[in-house]
């Protein structure tokens, strides 16, 4: 009986907030700014005020909902502006409802579209935050990242082969992937053609002259999958350049040109770390990749620098030890920083700091050689498009590049602080430019390392 008056009480409540606010009373939390963030892997909903806030939340079946109790909170305007910050197509929220439950208690309650894993947590201030109450909202089974990789990337399926493509398909002795990979990755400009003198009477066919490149193609049967990780996401805007442009959109613009690049080969699939606005933690990155066994790990930045003249691209690898600059240091730095803006849960991330350091101490010499190798094409690569920051790759301590068992890279594509580099990072042609460096470069580093066969097993 208690139950049912208790559940009407809240029915009545959230029917008619408006007439249930109230003016902040001395002592009480005013909203600074509400926020959400939708994605498919999980919708983030932030209430930032000027004062910590505590929060308590049940769920509620038939339907899905959950109910979150704010205490030190009186409802406001820029509560109520929660309400038309769901979008339509949100992943996990169909509506939200706001009500004052107490004098000092607001209740918020989130329509589920199904059933959810809550994770409700607070940040302190950091950067341009103030305190941060935080939601978010996961499936309770986390999809499996091999499921739409296996749907050819997770893009729409091709048309049918054309009879003509048929013929050409069964006409080959083998299915070289790397060649295949160097082929359509790299597209060289074709020979110009010269006429030939006629042949001698019965003379045999020659074999045509074999394309520049490694003396013997290597041939493997299996999909290569790389993963490419835009930096940033949601809460974390990265560097922000002189007329506003965010380091989040512009790397993730380049990460999907990379992307439909890559995928243009058949025996090619791309995982990436966010393909939406939404955070993704450190090690969730690290995890990731390693989760579908990614053959390289390509992270993608635009970073800004105290100096606005600083210019130039940059490739980092994970150190084993020392930086091998100052400002190497000084970026890695930076970047690990970017669980503090973006907001982890330090309860749940606990156990998953424990399995960065385990792997850092499992990063091997061999890892950190083939990434050197790898960040070598890609520099090189990137040098013909733009000026290098540094002539070489350099190393240090980025924790997003801790995987042991995958040639992983930083890319700093430029300095977003610089007026001129930034116009050029806002350019589309530009970022075409940029794309086609990094994909040469990842096609060079398969031309003479060759993937192996999949026998290390993931604990992630």
């Amino acid at each position: 009986m208690r139950r049912r008056a208790s559940l009407g009480l809240l029915a009545l409540l959230l029917k008619a907030p408006d007439t249930l606010a109230a003016p902040t009373r001395p002592g009480q939390a005013s909203i600074v700014a509400v926020r959400v963030w939708p994605a498919d892997e999980y919708t983030r909903v932030t209430i930032e005020s000027d004062q910590a806030l505590s929060a308590k939340h049940f769920l509620v079946d038939s339907p899905h909902r959950l109910v979150i109790d704010i205490d030190g909170l009186t409802l406001s305007p820029g509560l109520r502006d929660l309400i038309g910050k769901v979008k339509a197509d949100d992943p996990y929220i169909t509506g939200v409802r706001v009500g004052q439950n107490t004098p000092t208690v607001v209740r918020i309650v989130l329509d589920l579209r199904q059933p959810v894993a809550p994770q409700i947590f607070t940040l302190t201030p950091v950067a341009a935050y103030k305190h941060r109450l935080v939601f978010d909202l996961r499936p309770k089974v986390e999809a499996d990242p091999l499921a739409a990789l296996a749907q050819d990337g997770g893009k729409k399926p091709a048309p049918p082969p054309s009879p003509a493509q048929r013929a050409e398909v069964a006409a080959s002795a083998v299915n070289d992937a790397l060649g295949e990979l160097i082929r359509k990755i790299e597209r060289p400009p074709a020979p110009p053609v010269a006429a030939a003198p006629p042949p001698p009477v019965a003379a045999a066919p020659k074999p045509a002259p074999a394309a520049p490149g490694p003396a013997v193609e290597p041939k493997i049967d299996r999909l290569i999958i790389i993963a490419l990780d835009p930096g940033h996401g949601g809460e974390d805007p990265g560097a922000i350049g002189p007329t506003g442009l965010r380091e989040k959109d512009v790397v993730l613009a380049v990460a999907h040109k990379l992307r439909e690049r890559l995928t243009a080969n058949a025996n090619i699939r791309v995982l990436m770390t966010r393909d939406a606005d939404f955070f993704v933690p450190l090690h969730e990155r690290v995890r990731k990749a390693r989760r579908v066994q990614a053959d390289l790990f390509v992270s993608i930045h635009a970073d800004a620098f105290i100096n606005r003249q600083a210019r130039g691209a940059s490739v980092f690898v994970l150190s084993d030890g020392a930086a091998t600059s100052a400002a190497a240091r000084w970026m890695a730095n930076k970047e690990n920083a970017a669980d503090l803006v973006g907001g982890v849960n330090v309860g749940a991330a606990t156990q998953d700091a424990n399995v960065l350091r385990a792997l850092l101490d499992m990063s091997t010499t061999a890892q950190i050689k083939d990434s050197l190798k790898l960040g070598g094409e890609v520099l090189g690569q990137i040098g013909k498009v733009g000026k290098l920051h540094k002539p070489r790759v350099e190393q240090a301590g980025f924790a997003v590049l801790k995987a042991p068992d995958i040639p992983s890279i930083l890319v700093e594509t430029a300095f977003i602080s610089n007026p001129e580099e930034e116009k050029k990072l806002r350019d589309p042609d530009y970022q075409d430019q940029l794309v086609d460096a990094l994909a040469s470069g990842i096609a060079r580093y398969f031309a003479k390392s060759p993937p192996m066969a999949r026998k290390r097993s993931t604990t992630l």
